[in-house]
């Protein structure tokens, strides 16, 4: 699909002349802005003579009046060499717009038959939906229902006709009568988030690794990128090459490596909250003077959460402050025993600085590759995900995606989100315009109808009218839908549990000092109900903080807070994501409610209610009294008697309740927002200036 303008330039025809061969041919096509399908471009290719040697005989010579009109320069300023540097950046241009030009006009004449990613569903299928009941079963397998309560009663199930049915049980069924059961989510393809393509062996191909570089700031990840950059990709024989988008490919042993430049850990794992797994490898980056740093830790924790292969890179081997052997040592802390050692975590020590181990990088990300044999489908349509949009004034919405399976070409229509569009223009890493990527490729993209986000799944379809249709269902569903509740609740772990959907639970520890921290870690990890695990993905020190929100949305975790008290902002925005937080101040408890989760016997859920929140300005001691707090009421109303907790930089120093709340000279029940008084704790007299006191009440969350 082209414009009129773009097709007149393409043939070295006028504007005027396309659209009167249109008008003669009843082309829908009045204005140089009108665009032109592939049918009708092949009419006007039949009607238009395009004299492709004069073309070829144009590339071959350019004088120096040309070139100075090309590039606007003054050519006498310039030294012999500079301009001869000038003129073959000229022709390499001309050269590459001809070969465009062309590739576009054969991909449009001889486009090939891409396989459709809609599954046909056979005789052979029945689709499970939640709340399936014995009645919906025997409807879809043709049968009466009393015929489907007999095989439940032989697998030993009492059910009714109208009881529910979980995915295992039908399963069992529905293989009885010689049928296979699929989720019908997985065979909605306007859900193309969760659809399940299934590629025949022999379609498959090798596809390049989608690698991440991530790790603390200043270790070295944008000079790694950098000198990857410069130092594999293939410059051409004049000028050099800028990047053009947030990725780009390179070559290593005849092999290409695909890298995606995320601003951290964060971004990589919200993209995977939003359900975009589109790394392969991670590449942990490590400074050798400095260690292990907090954000390298977070990296580490969210490139296990996604479950990838890693690489560790040891930067700044140059410097003669280096000790790799230390990372070595606090590498094993965190769960990545290098290969040198036993383990099994490629290390590479490295210099950005003087390129040493750069190659050797390299090639243990082909190593890894081709044990883990990434492979896709490049005759089918494309599937894949935004890294990027951006909206430019000139020519709309801009974005960046990923091709993760299939082959993305020129014109294809495609859904985004919830609209659809069509592949305007197609640029590689390098600016290029192109005509088609394959899976692996990163490319930029125009022709939205809307600005995608990052993270949004694309799919492109062989008609716009296809396409048009699954956008609106998309737009349907989404407004009876929250599709950002990932995360998981105790109460949703139950059911997984009950299901047989689930071996493994995620869980985020977050406590007030070290020693609690490292006794309910080992408590969890030792917790084994029914050969069901706890696997403890991040624990730290401190509060909980939104990058703990983002990971346990990704991971589907539960987030278990000891003698720690979030802020009133991540409470809100854990519900928003649907991730569940519990806090406790008893270890056993903790055990408790895991060990009653994976059984299935959840005693009632309580949930706090904040009454009133207040800081300390100024402390008063007295020697009958002891300490009054001086406080501001920030929310709420205080009130006496009240159950309290002291929060000290997010960490519960002490609960209790409301001594005695006093006015001036007078002592009173009750204050409310934006009121001075004192306040005392009973049996608490540590208080600090800042400290947060807080009063709360539980009630029991209705179900």
């Amino acid at each position: 699909m082209m414009s009129v303008e773009e097709y007149a330039q393409d043939t070295n025809s006028t504007v005027s002349n396309v659209l009167e061969i249109c008008k003669k041919f009843n082309i829908k096509a009045t204005t140089k802005d009108d665009m032109l399908s592939e049918d009708d471009i092949i009419v006007l290719d039949n009607e238009i003579s395009v004299n492709d040697e004069s073309l070829e005989q144009d590339d071959t010579y350019i004088d120096d009046d040309e070139l100075e009109s090309d590039l606007r320069i003054d050519t006498s300023a310039l030294d012999t060499n500079e301009t001869k540097m000038k003129k073959k950046q000229v022709i390499v241009k001309k050269e590459d717009n001809n070969k465009y030009l062309k590739a576009k006009k054969d991909a449009y004449k001889h486009k090939e038959k891409l396989k459709s990613n809609a599954s046909n569903i056979d005789s052979s299928v029945v689709l499970y939906t939640d709340q399936m009941t014995v009645s919906d079963l025997a409807h879809a397998l043709n049968v009466q229902a009393s015929v489907v309560l007999k095989k439940l009663f032989d697998l030993g199930v009492m059910a009714n006709i109208n009881q529910s049915l979980d995915f295992t049980t039908a399963e069992m069924v529905t293989i009885d009568f010689g049928k296979e059961l699929k989720n019908k989510e997985t065979q909605d393809i306007s859900n193309f988030e969760n659809y399940e393509i299934i590629d025949k062996e022999e379609d498959l191909t090798e596809r390049p690794p989608v690698v991440t570089i991530m790790g603390h700031v200043d270790h070295g990840k944008t000079s790694l990128l950098d000198v990857i950059r410069e130092s594999n990709i293939v410059l051409k024989e004049a000028g050099g090459i800028t990047q053009a988008i947030g990725a780009y490919q390179v070559k290593a042993k005849e092999k290409l490596i695909t890298f995606i430049d995320t601003p951290g850990h964060e971004a990589f794992t919200a993209m995977r909250a939003r359900g975009a797994s589109v790394t392969d490898i991670v590449i942990i980056i490590v400074s050798a003077v400095d260690g292990i740093k907090p954000q390298t830790i977070e990296a580490i924790d969210h490139a296990k959460a996604a479950n990838v292969p890693i690489i560790v890179a040891i930067n700044k081997m140059d410097l003669p402050s280096a000790n790799p052997d230390r990372v070595l040592q606090e590498l094993v802390e965190y769960g990545l025993t290098p290969e040198e050692w036993g383990g099994d975590t490629l290390v590479n020590k490295i210099s950005c600085k003087t390129k040493e181990g750069i190659d050797e990088l390299l090639d243990n990300i082909i190593l890894i590759a081709d044990m883990c044999n990434f492979r896709a489908n490049p005759n089918r349509y494309a599937t894949g995900t935004v890294l990027e949009a951006r909206l430019d004034k000139h020519i709309g919405a801009v974005a960046t995606l990923i091709v993760q399976n299939g082959t993305l070409r020129l014109g294809d229509p495609i859904v985004v989100g919830n609209s659809s569009g069509k592949v305007r223009t197609l640029k590689n890493d390098l600016g290029i315009d192109i005509v088609k990527a394959l899976p692996s490729t990163p490319v930029e993209v125009t022709g939205f109808s809307d600005l995608p986000t990052a993270g949004d799944k694309f799919m492109a379809f062989e008609t716009e009218k296809e396409a048009k249709k699954v956008a609106n269902e998309r737009e349907l569903r989404s407004k009876h839908e929250n599709t950002n509740r990932t995360g998981m609740t105790l109460e949703d772990l139950f059911g997984e549990v009950k299901e047989g959907n689930t071996k493994r639970i995620n869980v985020i520890l977050k406590t007030d000092v070290k020693g609690s921290e490292e006794a309910i870690k080992a408590s969890l990890l030792k917790l084994d109900v029914d050969g069901i695990k706890i696997d403890v993905i991040r624990s730290g020190v401190g509060t909980i903080v939104e990058s703990d929100i983002v990971l346990a949305q990704a991971s589907r975790a539960i987030i278990i807070g000891f003698n720690v008290r979030p802020t009133s902002n991540i409470i809100e925005n854990a519900k928003e994501r649907n991730v569940d937080i519990r806090l406790y101040n008893v270890i056993y408890k903790i055990l408790e409610d895991l060990e009653a989760a994976l059984k299935g016997m959840l005693d009632p859920e309580f949930e706090e209610k904040i009454l009133a929140s207040a800081t300390v300005r100024q402390l008063f001691k007295f020697s009958k009294v002891g300490t009054i707090a001086g406080v501001i009421v920030n929310e709420g109303a205080i009130k006496l008697g009240s159950t309290a907790r002291v929060i000290r930089d997010g960490i519960i120093v002490y609960e209790g309740k409301i001594g005695s709340i006093q006015r001036g000279k007078d002592k009173v029940n009750e204050v409310k927002k934006g009121i001075e008084c004192g306040i005392t704790i009973e049996n608490f007299n540590d208080i600090k200036e800042e400290d947060v006191i807080e009063t709360y009440t539980m009630e029991e969350i209705k179900k």
